[in-house]
């Protein structure tokens, strides 16, 4: 017997994550992006990571066509693009409210994220309603600024004093 679908939604929203922007650009879709918090390094050699993606969002469209994709952390100032990103407001509107640039593998890259990887596809995955995809890590760029955090339904920042109230362990 497995645990319902609600009782599991309950139980992941105790699992704090860093919340990413997936983008995409391919000839016949164009931009894509989505909101996403399932998000892992794989392999560092070679540097690998994960994403998963509904089946049923457009971003993987673009995706397939093209074999490239970026993840973009976001900092704890761009909330709104997640929420912007998240599904309420078409791909266009995405796009155009939210500061990007063509990366060196050409997909869109967010440009105040904390971090932007961009990768190519290694691997495809089915796993029940959605798809893992391991990008291989091709290009990277990092930022200076603190993660934007998801846990139990909202969005959090890490404690300005989390460093100065934490004891050290020799």
């Amino acid at each position: 017997m497995t645990v319902g679908s609600e009782e599991f939604k309950k139980a992941m929203q105790l699992w704090a994550s860093g919340v990413a922007v997936v983008t995409s650009q391919s000839e016949k879709f164009g931009v894509r992006g989505m909101t996403v918090t399932a998000f892992s390094s794989v392999s560092a050699e070679p540097p690998q990571i994960l994403v998963c993606l509904n089946q049923s969002v457009d971003t993987g469209e673009g995706i397939d066509e093209n074999q490239r994709f970026a993840v973009n952390i976001l900092n704890d100032r761009q909330q709104d693009v997640s929420n912007q990103f998240s599904g309420g407001s078409s791909q266009e509107e995405r796009f155009a409210n939210t500061a990007w640039h063509v990366g060196t593998t050409g997909v869109p890259i967010l440009n105040e994220s904390l971090m932007s990887l961009e990768c190519k596809v290694m691997e495809k995955v089915r796993a029940g309603t959605h798809w893992i995809i391991i990008g291989e890590v091709l290009a990277s760029n990092c930022r200076s600024g603190e993660p934007l955090l998801y846990f139990r339904g909202n969005y959090r920042q890490l404690a300005d004093s989390l460093s100065e109230n934490t004891a050290s362990v020799d």
